[in-house]
């Protein structure tokens, strides 16, 4: 199939060169543009072939994740040409989908069954959710067949709770969470891609319950329509006051619309305080002073509900959890409803005698985050001092030094060099100082400085990947003012990715990132460096093509902490989407040299994608 596809091109090619002439002659403006339409349709024709082959291919895939992935991608690409052929597409995909997801609940339940019989704690975690990722390409494309998929989704997603509810009744516990609902997922997505009418269709039944993904959909939501999304959490305010079972978490999750934007904070019985943060640090909301007042007003009633006795004692809060809340928004109370406020602190008070001196007295950010503005608080060297001289062990004051190093270096802080390099224990003081450092690249890069991002890259205690990454994002703030610094960074970076091992994954993806970042400044050798890209994805086993996430993590005995940066030039889709452009021919030419399915496939889509969209544009 694929020869007979490279003959095509062949032939389109030798329809697009013109016939050699020893007389030189100037073509008429409307023969010139008729010639450019012709070859145009001819690419655009090509393109619907590759991926209407692709889409054949992938019917034979033995992965079934990669199989329902690229024939629902397919079915997008194909949309605009072909809608009869996209809708059969999306429906192989959503089959081929069912399947990765009922072996998911499969095991699922195995696990379920083995923690039971283990007498352990039963721990539920979302299954697969490869439906949805469908669903979010059918949604934008077919509003009544993505309403068909969405109802079997929900059908299935009962079962699952059904599941969840028997457990519990089997363990006389609380019901464990799932995971959010797929229904707010696949809206915020949406959302995401700006698409508001199609993500309200899909959300505004699943907003009556206080949960992360409601709120975090919420706040997404009034970035785009302040009004509609202020509406819907007045209406969600009145659902949650005629809720028996809400509780100070409920308060406090209510709290992150109106206070924290994509930060969620949520204590434990324990008076520990869990954060989920979507995003850095947000300024709060220009919330209208009724909605705010409305929301004090719910949060009052519940926290000033009293506590069940401790045996009897069903909420998610405990009664040290809901001290700490009220200990978090009294300030807010205090501020904004000071008739309420005192009647809260005395509330507080009350609970006092539950909860230990070491909670009520000790050092807890997850009560001032986002509430006390960074200049309210003391001196950071100073709380850190108290800490240590509580510190009776050489661990601990390790510990604390690699805290305060991760806070003041994500604040930019120069003293946090020399916290870390305090830290007794070799191996935590290296551990620590590769987590600051990419914080420091990663801050670097935000602020566009160049300079900087480059020192690190060279200097910095980074794994390569990161040190290609830092080089390639200093390449690209100054490809345009600056070019031949910018390809002294990419050398910087193409070096460093020669030394990742061949079969390592990561050297296929950093080669990628020069390839996409030489496209622009050096077109020669983009081509040249995307060879070595076929042969490093060939040479690693779980290299897929579409991998455009770089992280760091760091453990310690007081925290666990990770960092996440998009990184879309490690993907095939960026480059190859460019080179199309340039060379048709050439770019399906090296896409078919992938052995790996899911490498081969990524760049077919993407050399696709690439034609039919800059056909649609001319």
């Amino acid at each position: 199939m694929f020869r007979r596809l490279l003959v095509l091109l062949f032939v389109v090619c030798l329809a697009a060169t013109p016939t050699a002439s020893f007389q030189k002659k100037t073509k008429p403006a409307k023969e010139k543009a008729e010639e450019i339409d012709a070859e145009a349709e001819q690419q655009r024709t090509v393109a619907i072939s590759l991926v209407t082959t692709l889409a054949d291919e992938a019917r034979s895939f033995k992965d079934l994740t990669r199989r329902a992935r690229v024939q629902a991608r397919a079915a997008d690409v194909l949309w605009d040409t072909d809608p009869e052929r996209a809708r059969e597409l999306f429906r192989r995909a959503w089959e081929a989908a069912e399947n990765v997801d009922d072996e998911a609940a499969r095991q699922r339940s195995e696990e379920i069954k083995r923690m039971e019989a283990g007498g352990g704690p039963v721990v539920l975690r979302g299954g697969a959710d490869l439906r949805s990722e469908v669903l979010r390409l059918v949604a934008k494309r077919d509003y009544k067949l993505s309403g068909e998929f969405l109802k079997a989704l929900d059908e299935d997603n009962a079962k699952s709770n059904e599941e969840a509810a028997a457990a519990a009744r089997r363990r006389g516990g609380p019901m464990d969470q799932l995971g959010a609902s797929k229904r707010l997922q696949l809206a915020r997505r949406l959302l995401d891609d700006g698409d508001v009418e199609r993500a309200m269709t899909f959300a505004r039944e699943s907003l009556d319950k206080v949960n992360l993904d409601t709120i975090f959909f919420l706040s997404a939501l009034r970035e785009k329509d302040a009004a509609l999304a202020d509406k819907l959490f007045e209406i969600l305010l009145g659902h949650v006051s005629r809720d028996p079972l809400a509780d100070a978490n409920t308060v406090s999750g209510l709290s992150s619309y109106v206070l924290t934007p994509f930060l969620y904070i949520v204590f434990e019985p324990s008076g520990g305080g869990n954060q989920n943060r979507s995003r850095g640090p947000q300024p709060p909301p220009d919330i209208h002073p009724a909605v705010r007042s409305q929301f004090l007003k719910v949060a009052f009633q519940i926290l000033m509900q009293p506590s069940p006795p401790a045996d009897q004692d069903r909420t998610t809060s405990g009664v040290r959890g809901k001290y700490m809340v009220i200990k978090r928004l009294l300030p807010i109370f205090e501020q904004h409803a000071p008739d309420l406020a005192p009647s809260l602190r005395t509330q507080m008070t009350a609970l006092a005698s539950y909860v230990p001196q070491n909670l009520q007295q000790g050092e807890n950010r997850a009560l001032t985050v986002g509430i006390a503005p960074e200049d309210a608080e003391s001196d950071p060297y100073q709380r850190m001092q108290e800490r240590l001289d509580k510190a009776t062990r050489s661990e601990d004051r390790d510990a604390i030094y690699a805290d305060y190093a991760v806070s003041l270096t994500g604040k930019g802080d120069s003293r946090a060099r020399d916290l870390v390099d305090k830290i007794e224990n070799s191996e935590l003081r290296k551990s620590v100082k590769a987590y600051t450092d990419f914080q420091l690249v990663q801050l670097a890069v935000r602020k566009k400085d160049a300079a900087e991002a480059a020192r690190l890259a060279k200097d910095g205690e980074l794994t390569s990947i990161q040190r290609v990454w830092a080089y390639t994002s200093a390449a690209k703030l100054v490809a345009t003012s600056e070019r031949s610094r910018a390809l002294d960074l990419l050398n910087e970076a193409l070096a460093e990715s020669r030394r990742i091992s061949n079969s390592d994954p990561d050297r296929a993806r950093a080669l990628t990132a020069v390839a996409a970042n030489l496209a622009d400044l050096d077109l020669v050798r983009a081509w040249e460096i995307l060879g070595e890209v076929v042969k490093a994805a060939n040479a690693a086993e779980g290299f897929t093509g579409e991998d455009s996430r770089i992280s760091s993590r760091l453990q310690t005995p007081m925290m666990v902490v990770m960092t996440n940066s998009t990184a879309e030039d490690f993907d095939l889709l960026a480059v190859f989407n460019h080179l199309a452009r340039a060379d048709l021919l050439r770019a399906v030419q090296l896409a078919k040299t992938f052995t790996g399915e899911a490498p081969r496939a990524v760049a077919t889509l993407a050399i696709s994608r690439s034609i039919l969209e800059k056909r649609k544009q001319g």
